[in-house]
């Protein structure tokens, strides 16, 4: 048995299990799919509704299987790819430290799924019960290269949405700005 592959595993994909679940249902005091879809439209993450369910399924399934050991480098990818999201949209402006906003967190996540690959997920794992051999240091790299490019496809569609919106009139009270949208990342 790995026991710290294991208890990494069950801890981080438990709670980006959570976490997805938060964005989905609106569990664990989430803002469901109603407030998720407003922050992304605040992120110019458009078609907001679809960024929303594609963030909250990517963290679910991805946290899912990275629990299971199942398909960690696809798991990895799907981690990868909404930490890079949540960095380039919102932490990085902020610096690199989370007391003041930044995206340590999410970078030490990244790290931490991209070793999870590297070295396997160890036993008991689905992947070890199936004989699925998907890890090493090539595996780690294009684990997070692909999650990588997710998150520059999802932010490319959203610039495209937007590009193709209408410009809608803003009412009167708002001075032409957006109503103010917390972020919750």
């Amino acid at each position: 048995m790995n026991a710290g592959r294991l208890l990494a595993r069950l801890t981080i994909g438990g709670l980006f299990v959570g976490h997805g679940t938060q964005k989905l249902f609106g569990w664990f005091d989430g803002p469901g799919p109603e407030g998720t879809s407003q922050m992304m439209d605040k992120l110019e993450l458009r078609p907001a509704r679809r960024q929303a369910q594609a963030a909250g399924l990517s963290e679910t399934v991805g946290g899912g299987l990275l629990a299971l050991g199942a398909l960690t480098p696809a798991a990895s990818a799907l981690l990868s790819g909404t930490m890079f999201t949540a960095i380039r949209k919102v932490h990085f402006p902020k610096g690199l430290w989370n007391t003041g906003g930044g995206y340590e967190y999410n970078l030490t996540l990244i790290a931490a799924v991209a070793a999870l690959v590297e070295c396997g997920p160890g036993s008991p794992s689905v992947d070890r019960a199936l004989g699925i051999d998907g890890w090493g240091w090539r595996w780690a790299l294009a684990s997070v290269a692909a999650g990588a490019a997710g998150s520059a496809l999802a932010i490319e569609a959203g610039k495209r949405a937007q590009e193709e919106q209408p410009a809608q009139a803003q009412p009167a009270h708002t001075n032409g700005r957006a109503p103010r949208v917390p972020v919750a990342a």
